[in-house]
């Protein structure tokens, strides 16, 4: 199944955090916080504004970015959990350099 997002919100794949600390200690799964950062899979055409504009979405497919811990609708899609989030829950764009 594909998914299309509508208006400015996104599709993410959470990226799965480290479950060892620096110090060597694994963290069991049920202990582990779900990880906020994710890679965007799809992304809507935008959002109209007051003048009937199409604003157009500021991430793109592949960007990796920072939300919220509680942001997002969690869907499920051929067995992978995946987030539906509008654009405006996004923190941040991780680049590396």
């Amino acid at each position: 199944m594909k998914l299309r997002p509508l208006h400015d919100r996104v599709i993410v794949k959470r990226i799965e955090s480290e479950t060892k600390t620096a110090s060597g200690i694994v963290i069991p799964d049920n202990a582990a916080e779900k990880p906020d950062q994710g890679e965007i899979l799809a992304v809507g055409p935008g959002k109209k504004n007051d003048k009937g504009e199409l604003s157009a979405v500021g991430v793109k497919v592949g960007d990796r970015v920072l939300f919220g811990k509680y942001s997002g609708q969690t869907v499920k899609v051929d067995g992978e959990e995946l987030l539906v989030m509008k654009e405006e829950d996004l923190f941040a764009v991780v680049e590396t350099k």
